[in-house]
């Protein structure tokens, strides 16, 4: 009795101090620039008192008494700790630690790496380093971020990207990277109704991006890591509640066009031109119309996200993202619309034995497409007006001439002229929606027996499902028949399934044995593409066959990798990587089914042999690697069907009965996987504590057994061309990056980043050394004018030397006779310039300026790069005038200054090559946070910026920005003026 009253005595003792007991709650922020801080440990020193920050650096702590100690704590960044005084609310700043930066965790393939022990050569970017601004589609984020990674983005919303690492490895397969999220590679291709590939991921829900660069990085992919690797990571779930809304709107006009005669000017030069030519000075309209003003808009962008972490059932920490992004484009009926919700779950099982992540991702993508009507805008008469009242097709002004038929109905008979840009836009409708669905389960097992090994097995699957509807009504000129009475209007349906289905399962040992790491790691792969398209061409055209529409099925591929690596450190400064994958593809004969990608790299840190206590240098590692990688990216007739049935236009008809035929498809029994051998050494380095870093990459790569299309033998095959391996190219070049902290004043932060690459393209052997033409349809007249030739560089321009007078203006048909036979044709054509850049240069500046401003930028360059003014080349002649005889066309002011006359004179002169070198400004963003808008810590940030803020370039044409080099019109760059709100409680 007497214990059961001494215990109640000190029960009723304890109580006012239990009573005392608080909970505290706040953010914990990046001291350099205000980001929150996720995952940073927060516990009451000497107890097993403790949380951890969410996504949003936002925790809360219970059990806390005046007089406790809170320690922060987070890998890479100095511990802080602080008397607890009974505060409600307790924000904190955090600064790195450069020593433990190295201890910082990166992806790579199929597990992580700490980057301190990374031997290749790789780049990790994450949520607080990620491009601001408009960032519709994922590639946005890293735009001029990453040395070596050059990213050329349409003007069209939510278009897919050029991305190219190092320059790209190929002549005629792909030069994509192969693109893995979450572990799930996914296929390099637009379903029905999208816009692109990366169109339906939500950027929003991306938490880093990782470019692997050489074949010591990507061989772990093998047979698809010849153009590099980019590994997206999605954001995860959180045991705390927590809460965030993102808003953004913008509005955005075309800033730019193609300098094209006003109707006043325009009326002077004809009258000029054609004094005493009746007919034509009677075409000349009243109407003052700038066609490329009218075919384009202002535009609206509005991007919402709502965002929710926190444990569900208790133990499940969990995020849910629902998402709706709406871009309009510049021309008048284009628009992107896509809706978006992913959820993430993370939990652990088993005394953290079992780690479980669920992803799951939907897309609903609803776009209007819009044909490319620049060409149309460029030439049409600017004294013609945009609408006629007297015209038949609904009232939009159109070239055509009128009569009837023999039964006395109307017949309008169409002008071989240009149409109307504007009622090309507003009389088509061109709708397209896109369902995807894309996720993965992985289930990371450290046996209980046997601690030091892991159970990896992760099952992906990515399906999306498109359709595309184009409809234009009867009395629509493009689709106006002759004949009045029997006209009919478009109608045109594509719908497509395409499956992607992955099983990785490997086993991952880590040990430590003194002064020995080993980190091994073994597995297998499997993943299979499935595609099946319906089309319908027009059915309304009443002379289609019956069985129009008609279906495509592809023949599924499969891909089954062996791979291994093992990473060795000694003494953590001696490292050593080796890597090997065997890959089987279905797209290749049985014999050649097999590919073998070993790698190996060697990495020494220097600083801690011989600058272990320098103040000066806090970091220097020395890289080597070696490695192969592979390409089977060509198109998929070329693989192993041999027959395929006819369409509704290759058919046989018995009486009324359609027969489909089967057509023997060309054979390419012997093609074999395209191989690339990489070799690169690099330089990590930190200076001042690692206040300063970055890295220097010397890189030189040689593409093997290229699969070219190219000529057979008559005879020798169902076709006179074949996808062949044949010759071989080489690309060489160097990177450097470095990351600074200008200042780490308490009051003003200002860090930048800057990177620079180099390289050099050529062509070492081509089939029968000859040169190949390719680069068509310049100027709009299918004439080739770039070439793959030996020893120079991919895509290179063919041209004509242009001569000039004595005034340095060019002389019209005068061409340099380079081969001294007194005559001018085909052999006289030299080598002249490339697209590819001298340099290319990427700059970002982050400030943050009295703890709540920030003010940030990010800019890129290119330099050296030519372009080919196809727009000049093919219309700046004063012969275009009259192109047809039916209209006026207008013409490019650049013919004032060379006073050409004709197309076919000048079309493939050197004249037309310009430097197409630039100077970007891709985002500046200023933003204001208040940090306890809400009494329980919550926040809120304004921003404002501009979009594509201002370019600095020589180039005559539209843009500089180009791909493939060859400018005959292009879907213009919007600038948009941005302003955003971010809600975090």
């Amino acid at each position: 009795m007497k214990t059961i009253y001494k215990k109640l005595f000190i029960f009723l003792l304890l109580l006012p101090f239990g009573a005392l007991a608080q909970s505290i709650k706040g953010t914990v922020t990046e001291k350099a620039t205000g980001q929150p801080l996720p995952g940073v440990n927060v516990v009451v020193q000497g107890t097993t008192n403790g949380t951890s920050t969410d996504f949003d650096g936002n925790y809360t702590l219970n059990n806390v008494k005046k007089g406790d100690k809170i320690v922060f704590s987070y890998i890479g960044f100095k511990e802080v700790v602080v008397d607890y005084n009974g505060q409600a609310t307790l924000n904190q700043g955090m600064e790195e630690d450069a020593n433990q930066l190295q201890e910082v965790v990166v992806q790579v393939g199929y597990g992580t790496v700490k980057k301190k022990d990374a031997t290749g050569s790789l780049t990790t970017v994450t949520t607080k380093d990620f491009n601001k601004g408009a960032n519709v589609t994922t590639e946005n984020l890293l735009q001029g971020r990453v040395a070596g990674l050059t990213i050329n983005t349409s003007g069209a919303p939510g278009s897919g990207s050029e991305i190219r690492i190092r320059g790209g490895a190929s002549l005629n397969a792909s030069n994509d990277p192969l693109i893995v999220v979450d572990g799930l590679p996914i296929e390099n291709a637009t379903g029905a109704g999208s816009t692109s590939f990366l169109a339906t991921l939500n950027p929003s829900t991306i938490e880093s991006v990782t470019v692997l660069k050489d074949a010591s990085a990507t061989a772990i992919y093998g047979s698809r890591a010849s153009n590099g690797v980019i590994l997206i990571t999605t954001k995860g779930g959180s045991k705390n509640l927590s809460v965030e809304y993102n808003f953004q709107y913008g509005s955005g006009k075309h800033y730019n066009e193609v300098d094209v005669f006003n109707a006043n000017r325009y009326r002077e030069m004809i009258q000029s031109r054609y004094a005493n030519n009746a007919g034509v000075l009677g075409m000349l309209g009243t109407a003052n119309t700038n066609w490329q003003d009218a075919i384009y808009r202002r535009t609206d962008f509005v991007d919402n996200n709502v965002s929710v972490r926190g444990n569900l059932l208790g133990f499940i920490p969990t995020r849910v993202t629902i998402g709706n992004t709406y871009q309009e484009g510049l021309r008048l009926t284009n628009s992107f619309n896509r809706n978006t919700a992913n959820i993430t779950m993370n939990p652990t099982f088993f005394d953290n034995h079992l780690k479980v992540r669920v992803n799951a991702n939907f897309s609903n993508e609803r776009n209007r497409f819009a044909d490319g009507v620049e060409g149309s805008a460029i030439i049409f008469d600017p004294t013609q007006p945009i609408y006629d009242a007297t015209s038949p097709f609904q009232g939009f002004f159109e070239y055509y001439t009128t009569g009837t038929d023999g039964n006395g109905n109307p017949q309008y008979t169409l002008k071989n002229a240009p149409r109307n840009p504007v009622a090309q836009l507003l009389q088509t409708h061109d709708r397209g929606e896109n369902n995807r669905i894309l996720g993965n389960v992985e289930l990371d097992y450290k046996l209980h027996f046997f601690p030091d090994l892991r159970a990896v097995v992760n099952v992906g699957f990515d399906e999306s499902k498109g359709t595309r509807t184009r409809d234009a009504a009867p009395d629509v000129v493009a689709t106006a028949g002759q004949n009045g009475a029997n006209r009919f209007g478009t109608h045109e349906y594509t719908e497509s399934i395409r499956r992607n289905k992955l099983l990785d399962m490997y086993l991952n040992y880590n040990k430590t044995i003194g002064d020995f790491v080993i980190d091994a790691t073994a597995g297998y792969s499997y993943q299979q593409f499935n595609a099946q398209s319906r089309l319908t061409g027009n059915i309304l055209n009443p002379d289609l066959p019956d069985n129009f529409p008609e279906e495509n099925t592809d023949t599924p591929y499969t891909l089954i990798g062996f791979f291994g690596r093992a990473n060795l450190t000694w003494k953590d400064k001696y490292l050593l990587t080796v890597a090997y994958r065997r890959d089987g593809s279905s797209h290749f004969a049985k014999e050649n089914w097999w590919g073998n990608y070993p790698a190996a790299s060697l990495a020494y840190r220097i600083s801690e042999d011989f600058f272990k206590d320098s103040k000066t240098i806090s970091d220097l590692k020395l890289r080597v690697g070696y490695g192969i990688t592979g390409q089977q990216s060509i198109p998929n007739d070329v693989y192993q069907r041999t027959v395929a049935l006819g369409d509704g236009n290759s058919q046989y008809f018995i009486g009324n009965t359609p027969i489909t035929i089967a057509i023997p498809n060309r054979l390419t029994p012997s093609i074999q996987w395209e191989e690339t051998t990489t070799y690169n050494a690099g330089l990590d380095y930190g200076f001042f504590n690692n206040r300063i870093s970055g890295a220097i990459d010397v890189f030189y790569k040689v593409s093997d057994k290229l699969l070219v299309d190219a000529a057979v033998a008559d005879g020798s095959n169902f076709s006179n061309r074949a996808f062949q391996n044949v010759g071989s190219f080489t690309t060489k070049g160097i990177e450097f990056s470095i990351n600074a902290d200008i200042v780490r004043a308490e009051n003003f932060k200002w860090n930048v980043n800057f990177n620079a690459t180099t390289y050099r393209r050529e062509i070492d052997e081509l089939i029968y050394h000859q040169d190949f033409p390719v680069g068509g349809n310049v100027g709009g007249t299918g004439t080739p004018g770039q070439v793959f030739s030996e020893g120079m560089a991919p895509f290179s321009y063919y041209v004509y030397k242009q001569l000039y007078n004595e005034a340095g203006q060019p002389i019209e048909g005068a061409f340099a006779d380079l081969n001294g036979d007194g005559i001018r044709n085909e052999k006289d054509k030299y080598i002249y310039k490339n697209p590819d850049p001298d340099v290319t240069l990427g700059f970002a500046s982050t400030m943050n300026i009295y703890k709540n401003i920030d003010f940030s930028f990010n800019m890129r360059a290119s330099l050296g790069n030519s372009v080919y003014n196809g727009v000049n080349a093919a219309q700046a002649q004063y012969g275009t005038i009259q192109q047809t005889g039916d209209a006026l066309y207008n013409l490019p002011t650049n013919v004032i200054a060379t006073g050409f006359t004709t197309t076919a004179d000048v079309l493939l002169s050197d004249y037309f090559i310009e430097d197409a070198s630039f100077l970007r400004m891709d985002n500046m963003t200023v933003g204001y946070t208040f940090p306890n808008f809400l009494k329980d810590g919550g926040s809120v940030r304004l921003s404002a910026g501009v979009q594509n803020a201002f370019i600095i370039t020589d180039y005559s044409g539209l843009d500089p920005e180009i791909t493939g080099g060859l400018d005959k019109t292009i879907y213009p760059r919007q600038r948009t003026w941005l302003f955003g709100v971010n809600f975090k409680f």
